[in-house]
């Protein structure tokens, strides 16, 4: 039993009906899956090669967990088929977006299904995981001996070609450095398939060339799925830092607004460059320089948020200077002290050098120190004078 074949695409609402009866095949495939899984694994643990087989059937049992966790997803999003235009548009999502987050990252780094392979290289979607987790198993029986020989050939030839017309649409999706090849190897599984196909309309034994021939197929579109997969995270990972280096540009011309601002109006004001993104050149293709070039984005983005705060905080203690000394003539004002000369004299002062560009904050800092001594000394005299009367 294949996986159903997925309706809609990623960014556009499902049909309410294609994705009624999706759920209610992949809830059966679910379902077949797990029991098949079951005799699987059991059928391992039995074999005399349970070790070769740990990798592939840790990785089916953790593909089957990962379909399995969406579907329960999809079903509550669901609700029954009660569904708006921003649901449909949520289970699309679900459907097509990647099942990475999902799929346990210390199981697949330890599989051996996929010689060489990194939790990166399987963010996958549900679709490619249902596909993945059939050629999986598919791979499973054949090497555990499990499918029935000569009574089931033909139903076994069938699959293949199925397989083989899924192949056609994956290799037309292989970039041009890689389609030659993805077509030299399709053809030969064609021809192949093609050769069992005549002689079991002959009435030959194909049972001994199937077994291969299904492990290849399986193989080929497992290749093809996390080759897929690996350009699409490695796109996606290209777009993030064009992204963030676009925010970057955007924050080191505000920031520089913000130095100048800074050092014209304080002094003593910080002094630190701010980082030339274009130096860092544009984003690369290749994904080992990407890697290395989004960490150098990151070392920027620190070097602005250090800059960023220390301007922004020389400013805030220049405007708290001024917000205080409003406070304090204010509170002189409802103490009806506002006349009193010294005070005046002290609040002049201090607004005169507030007021200078750049303002000395150290001797500002004392001036409104003074204002407030000032004004605790005139609140003092009238509170003595207001007592001896």
């Amino acid at each position: 039993m294949h996986a159903p074949d997925a309706p809609g695409r990623l960014g556009e609402p499902v049909e309410v009906m294609a994705m009624q009866a999706y759920l209610t095949e992949l809830d059966a495939w679910v379902r077949f899956r797990k029991d098949e899984l079951d005799e699987l694994d059991a059928a391992a643990l039995a074999s005399p090669r349970k070790n070769e087989l740990t990798g592939d059937m840790t990785l089916s049992m953790a593909l089957w967990k990962a379909v399995s966790d969406r579907l329960q997803l999809l079903l509550a999003v669901w609700g029954g088929g009660r569904v708006l235009e921003a649901e449909r548009e949520r289970l699309a999502t679900l459907i097509h977006g990647r099942l990475d987050a999902t799929l346990d990252p210390a199981v697949l780094a330890r599989s051996a299904a996929i010689p060489g392979s990194t939790p990166g290289a399987l963010a996958v979607s549900l679709p490619e995981a249902c596909r993945l987790s059939d050629a999986l198993a598919g791979q499973l029986r054949q090497r555990l001996s499990l499918d029935p020989a000569a009574d089931e050939n033909a139903a076994r030839v069938k699959e293949l070609r199925a397989a083989l017309e899924r192949l056609r649409d994956q290799v037309s999706l292989e970039p041009d450095a890689t389609r030659t090849g993805a077509q030299r190897t399709w053809d030969e599984l064609a021809a192949r398939i093609k050769d069992v196909t005549e002689r079991l309309q002959r009435g030959g034994d194909v049972g001994g060339l199937l077994g291969p021939l299904e492990n290849d197929t399986a193989l080929f579109e497992r290749d093809l799925i996390v080759g897929g997969a690996e350009r699409r995270d490695t796109r996606d990972r290209a777009a993030a830092a064009t992204e963030l280096r676009e925010d970057l540009l955007a924050r080191s011309a505000a920031l520089e607004a913000l130095a100048a601002r800074c050092v014209e109006s304080v002094d003593p004001a910080p002094h630190y460059a701010v980082p030339d993104v274009e130096a860092l050149g544009p984003v690369p293709a290749s994904p080992t320089e990407l890697a290395a070039y989004r960490k150098r984005l990151g070392r920027v983005g620190d070097a602005m948020n250090l800059a960023h705060a220390s301007y922004a905080a020389a400013l805030a203690a220049h405007d708290d200077l001024v917000a205080r000394l409003d406070a304090l003539t204010l509170k002189a004002s409802a103490q009806r002290l506002s006349g009193e000369r010294d005070l005046a004299a002290a609040e002049a002062t201090a607004r005169e050098v507030l007021t200078r560009q750049p303002c000395p904050v150290a001797v500002a800092t004392a001036l409104v120190d003074a204002y407030d001594a000032w004004l605790t000394f005139a609140s003092s005299r009238t509170s003595a004078a207001k007592g001896s009367r």
